[in-house]
């Protein structure tokens, strides 16, 4: 009797500790990620084992353990990529991502780290100097919205023009340096040839690091003057303001009957379908009377004889009167 009993509670209690995991259950499945996240960091805080469970399922995730990191060099390996972040704990996984169809380096790859601890400690560490260029890592998941891409980015980052062929990223990063902490930077190469293109960035981790490098008078590097400004403004790309929905008021445009106005349907009557060419309808006879018939020409006149006339010669010689001259005197003529 008494084994009995004693089975029968543990099953009681069995039951109950069920139905209590299953109505708990349904209280939490309503619940925004919030409120869940801020339940289980107080519970977490005050419970230890807790605390343990959720660092052990968390762990467990690559999501807390993988790293992006961009801004490599093109000679940049996976055995490179893996020695610079060895020092913060054991490498699961590293590998530089490389162009398929050139087999070329991307300038970018992924670190993933056996313990999440490893991560958050290279997190705490994100730009390091690899084959002189300065590289940033921040969670794969993500992505590109890490740390670099703040909103005051645009004050950050730096455009260096006019440099010198025998400038390296280590002597763009080593100039630059003196004005602050340098998050992110490099001169520009050719994937191809691999030479300098003549400009770089330099991204700091303050706004006013930033303006100091701009404002410094001394911009001499590599025997050449080089151009500081903001990224920016190199772009030159003029920027368009976009007005709200509300202050756009759609206007429509006046078209012909039996036309359609594109985006809404027309009031009248269904278009009219036209076809090409168009045949032409004959004119009625009745409609346009035909121009009236040209007249007869007029009948041919006969010629009128005129009797001849003849002509009158002038008479040579002398002529039959004496010439007069002034005061009604001839003129005398003397013999010859």
């Amino acid at each position: 009797m008494e084994d009995m009993k004693k089975r029968k509670m543990e099953e009681m209690g069995n039951n109950g500790e069920l139905s209590t995991q299953e109505e708990l259950r349904s209280l939490l499945d309503p619940l925004a990620k919030s409120q869940l996240v801020d339940l289980l960091s107080r519970l977490g805080s005050q419970y230890p084992s807790i605390a343990e469970e959720i660092k052990s399922i968390a762990s467990s995730d690559p999501v807390h353990r993988k790293l992006f990191v961009r801004g490599l060099a093109w000679n940049t390996t996976s055995e490179t990529l893996c020695a610079a972040f060895q020092m913060h704990g054991e490498i699961e996984e590293g590998a530089v991502i490389y162009d398929k169809t050139s087999g070329k380096s991307r300038g970018y790859g992924f670190i993933t780290y056996k313990h999440m601890e490893s991560a958050q400690s290279a997190l705490r560490a994100p730009s390091k100097l690899i084959d002189g260029r300065m590289a940033v890592c921040n969670l794969a998941c993500e992505g590109l919205s890490g740390a670099s891409t703040t909103p005051d980015l645009a004050q950050r980052k730096l455009y260096i023009g006019g440099l010198s062929p025998d400038v390296t990223s280590e002597i763009l990063l080593n100039f630059f340096g003196r004005h602050g902490e340098i998050e992110e930077g490099s001169v520009a190469y050719d994937k191809d040839t691999n030479e300098s293109r003549g400009f770089g960035f330099v991204t700091y981790k303050t706004v006013e690091a930033a303006k100091k490098a701009i404002d410094d008078p001394q911009k001499i590097l590599g025997g050449r003057t080089i151009i500081v400004k903001l990224a920016d403004t190199h772009k030159g790309k003029p920027v368009q303001t976009q007005l709200p929905a509300a202050a756009v008021v759609p206007v429509a445009l006046p078209m012909a009957p039996s036309y359609p106005q594109p985006g809404k349907a027309h009031p009248t009557a269904a278009p009219a379908g036209y076809t090409y060419p168009q045949t032409i309808a004959s004119y009625p006879a009745s409609s346009y009377p035909s121009p009236p018939a040209v007249p007869a020409p007029y009948p041919t006149q006969p010629l009128i004889p005129y009797a001849p006339l003849a002509a009158k010669k002038d008479p040579q010689g002398m002529p039959p009167t004496t010439p007069m001259g002034m005061g009604g005197y001839p003129y005398y003529i003397g013999k010859q």
